[in-house]
């Protein structure tokens, strides 16, 4: 068996920057950062010269969306990283904090209802990149799916966002059908002519726009755009099912705000060590969701974000 050399300190120290040990041995897989699964052809070719330069060649895809590249020593991290920095690439994803934002391909996808790259490289940005000081609980996870077909589990994140399409029906375009074409397009059976008109139930629609566009007399000619957005979901030991906030969000900056709202009160609320879903599980959700829809955490946020919390972090892995 292999002498390992490299000291629990500085093991700990190149964690931080995203780099993790390969079990029994002295070398590190690099945690390239893709934003939200969409890469460049130029950096997909910087990732393969790097990880062939400075690793063993070997390239691992991660459940979260990064690119990790195997057996890099300890000594030529600074070089991995150097190497890559020049196609805009960094390193990193561990830590308890924001972690890389996981995305479906809904942009490009026939069920698609937003534009999922975008949002999450928005999310990536504002809360990944601007909250990378900021030390939370344990690590938080956001998802966006782009339907209801829920591909990337938002709800089995701590914070996450699928796409909705709010159908339009105008009743007054409605003839009542005896044969429906809305009613055969609904995949969950929301839809249902009664009485000579077409009643959508709300309780059972998903918004997942499969009707928008289907009724012959332009019943339902357009939707609205918005976001349902679960918390408190878990994958892992143990398993949480987020829960949605009793609204579909039609203003994305809205959407946005509850985002940073729900970081914020984890941060404030959370005990070090604890999931966000355990947090939630504490304080209740009713008391969490009237939280994350006012505006007062937002008046106390540098407040919160400049205590001294969870200094010694959560995240073992």
């Amino acid at each position: 068996m292999a002498t390992l050399t490299i000291s629990a300190e500085d093991e700990k120290k190149v964690k931080a920057l995203g780099f993790l040990s390969n079990k029994g041995t002295d070398n590190f897989s690099g945690r390239v950062i893709t934003v939200n699964g969409v890469t460049t052809a130029a950096q997909i070719k910087c990732i393969a010269e790097a990880a062939e330069l400075f690793g063993n060649g070997i390239i691992a895809l991660t459940t979260r969306l990064t690119v990790e590249c195997q057996g890099i020593p300890y000594e030529k991290i600074a070089d991995f990283r150097s190497y890559i920095a020049k196609e805009g690439l960094v390193t990193g994803g561990t830590g308890s904090k924001v972690r890389p934002v996981v995305a479906c391909k809904g942009t490009t996808c026939q069920y698609g209802l937003i534009d999922t790259f975008a949002l999450s490289e928005e999310i990536h940005e504002r809360f990944y990149n601007g909250y990378a000081a900021v030390k939370l609980p344990h690590k938080l996870k956001i998802a966006v799916g782009g339907c209801p077909n829920n591909c990337v589990k938002p709800d089995l994140n701590d914070i996450g966002i699928i796409g909705q399409r709010i159908p339009n029906f105008d009743e007054d375009s409605c003839n009542g059908c005896k044969k429906c074409s809305v009613v055969d397009a609904c995949p969950i059976n929301a839809a249902a002519v009664t009485g000579g008109i077409l009643e959508i139930n709300p309780d059972q629609c998903n918004n997942c726009g499969q009707c928008i566009g289907k009724c012959h007399f332009d019943a339902i000619p357009d939707g609205k755009q918005g976001y349902k957005i679960y918390l408190g979901g878990r994958w892992g030991k143990q398993v949480a099912q987020g829960k949605t906030l009793n609204k579909v969000f039609t203003d994305k900056q809205e959407a946005l705000a509850v985002i940073e709202k729900a970081i914020l009160l984890y941060r404030e609320k959370g005990k070090t060590g604890e999931r966000f879903a355990q947090t939630i599980e504490r304080l209740g959700f009713e008391n969490v969701e009237a939280q994350v829809l006012s505006d007062e955490i937002l008046t106390r946020k540098q407040e919160i974000l400049d205590a001294k919390l969870h200094l010694t972090g959560g995240a073992t892995c």
